[in-house]
């Protein structure tokens, strides 16, 4: 497979193409609207060239590099980039002092200092005086948490703006963008489905630079055919994903699809099927938060009181997918799955729930019975608010007769639990507890 004529264009050869189509303005940058959209207040502080010492956190790929050096673009200031590896105390003292001299002089010196976690205590410390002077503007970049990153004396002189995982959207633009623009494939004729362009940007899971890694890998190991024109397929592309591509649409019909096999096949306690469907959604890209919210909902209403222990389950599997993401949450997803799978099933609180939204909607909007209305003045004990509550607690039964429905509804059943696992002991316990208030 020939590759080189690829090459022969010298824009195309000279970076990487994370490197070629890096944002120069912040027209061109993609993503952190909440921060840099119109009349937020980074944005703000850009346009009006008042930035003061500041941290950028967030995950790898969504632009704090470029962001910082679009400030220093924009800003009046000499810019200076720090790498913690390369740096040590020695270097950061030369620089401030430089920075000193230049603050005397008029001048702002910015300093960019890039996975700022990975300087050790004294080398913030060094940083310290500066920033509290205002010899220095420090914009620090980090993928980790501040608050236990960073010495706490330098953080409380920063302002910490929180970046976000790039959406779908954001990262198909961006690969759109980097085969139309001349600095990236521009000038050449690549042919490729707007599929894959979904699919690279799921894989990428908000990491731009992974997107374009990505895309430019698959483009490089394109079929040539005689006219020169590249052609990315589906095997191409799932080589470069390192996985097999199933060109899983989030938005599209097979989404849809495949959460429908899951949740039918939990109901069906079928824990063999569900897995694979759950796997199918995983390798097409799916978020696997999407997947775990939908197994919370699936506890409730497909099993509810028959094993309470479905919902605990299900909310710690998002809380590990949370903590962890992918891949290793994997197996938490499968744990909650074959858990939901097996457990009795009971969708009881989903009729009622249904039931008594029904009633809501289509009747009309009853008055809460005075019984047990709240009577906080007393012009509401008066007018009766609160005449006739009987306190259950005081009772020998724990119970009272006292009516909680309106007149209309008084008889209104919506919870008609089954004999399914713990709620068989629920349903004798409500027909008890019904049998005594209507004796």
């Amino acid at each position: 497979m020939t590759q080189l004529s690829l090459f022969d264009n010298e824009q195309a050869t000279s970076a990487p193409l994370a490197s070629r189509l890096r944002p120069e303005t912040l027209s061109e940058y993609v993503g952190q609207k909440h921060l840099l959209g119109k009349g937020k207040i980074l944005r703000q502080l850009i346009d009006k060239d008042q930035i003061s010492s500041m941290i950028f956190w967030g995950p790898p790929g969504v632009g704090k590099t470029t962001l910082a050096r679009i400030i220093a673009g924009r800003t009046k200031a000499s810019f200076i980039e720090f790498s913690a590896v390369s740096s040590g105390i020695k270097e950061i003292k030369e620089v401030m002092e430089q920075a000193e001299k230049n603050r005397f002089m008029g001048l702002k010196t910015l300093l960019f200092a890039d996975e700022i976690h990975r300087f050790n205590k004294a080398q913030q410390d060094a940083f310290l005086p500066y920033v509290e002077k205002g010899s220095i503007i420090l914009i620090g970049a980090t993928t980790e948490n501040p608050s236990f990153e960073i010495n706490s004396a330098l953080l409380s002189r920063c302002k910490v703006f929180v970046l976000k995982a790039l959406d779908e959207t954001d990262l198909t633009g961006l690969l759109t963008h980097a085969l139309t623009d001349p600095k990236g494939f521009g000038m050449t004729e690549i042919k490729m489905e707007n599929a894959h362009l979904h699919a690279i940007a799921r894989f990428a899971n908000g990491d731009a630079r992974t997107a374009l890694n990505t895309l430019e890998m698959a483009i490089l190991n394109g079929r040539i055919d005689s006219s020169g024109i590249i052609h990315v397929d589906n095997e191409i592309l799932a080589q470069c994903m390192n996985r097999r591509s199933l060109l899983y649409d989030k938005n599209g019909e097979e989404h849809y699809n495949l959460i429908s096999a899951l949740h039918k096949s939990m109901r069906n306690s079928d824990p063999d099927a569900a897995v694979y469907w759950l796997c199918r959604m995983l390798d097409g890209g799916e978020e696997p938060l999407y997947i775990a919210r939908r197994l919370v909902r699936f506890a409730s209403e497909d099993i509810g009181i028959a094993d309470s222990q479905a919902l605990q389950v299900a909310v710690s599997a998002y809380q590990a997918c949370h903590f962890l993401g992918m891949p290793e949450c994997d197996v938490h997803l499968t744990h909650a799955v074959v858990y939901l799978s097996m457990a009795p099933k009971s969708n009881a609180l989903y009729m009622a729930c249904e039931h008594a939204k029904q009633d809501v909607r289509t009747l009309p909007a009853e008055p809460v019975p005075l019984q047990i209305c709240n009577a906080p003045t007393g012009l509401m004990k008066e007018l009766n608010y609160g005449t006739g509550y009987v306190y259950a607690h005081d009772t020998k039964e724990k119970l009272s007769k006292m009516k909680c429905l309106p007149n209309s509804l008084a008889d209104k059943r919506y919870y008609l639990p089954t004999e399914e696992g713990n709620e068989k002991a629920v349903k004798e316990r409500l027909e008890e507890i019904l049998a005594w208030k209507n004796g």
